[in-house]
């Protein structure tokens, strides 16, 4: 399945992250991991997985009654689309445009200047 338009909801961002984070989880697990950081209860956490397995985000992988689930996105991935999505949505595709109204609230500081001016540079040279 081709991943590329593939979005998270917010609540499947959590489980992407217990996954990511894991490797792969038992739904135990999953529960226990999500209990905790997210508060949900087994039944919302079993949904969850169903659904994202469904979804094609997932994968589910039955041995002996027990069911192990693995990120079939990487984090990376996941990331890079989510932040194109953002970007096309409120700045029109624009980089300098989200910068500029970020750091109109948000002063940058000499570290994040410089850090921005290697990845100008680089992204210069690879073009």
């Amino acid at each position: 399945m081709n991943h590329d338009k593939q979005t998270l909801t917010a609540a499947e961002w959590n489980v992407m992250e217990c996954l990511w984070g894991h490797g792969s989880c038992t739904g135990r697990e999953a529960v226990n991991h999500l209990s905790e950081s997210a508060g949900w209860s087994r039944s919302t956490t079993l949904t969850m997985l169903r659904r994202m397995h469904e979804k094609g985000v997932i994968s589910c992988q039955e041995q002996d009654g027990i069911n192990t689930y693995h990120p079939l996105i990487a984090r990376e991935e996941a990331t890079l689309q989510e932040t194109t999505n953002f970007l096309n949505r409120i700045y029109q595709g624009s980089v300098s445009m989200m910068l500029s109204a970020f750091t109109k609230k948000h002063p940058l500081s000499q570290e994040e200047i410089d850090e921005l001016m290697a990845i100008l540079k680089e992204a210069k040279q690879n073009d």
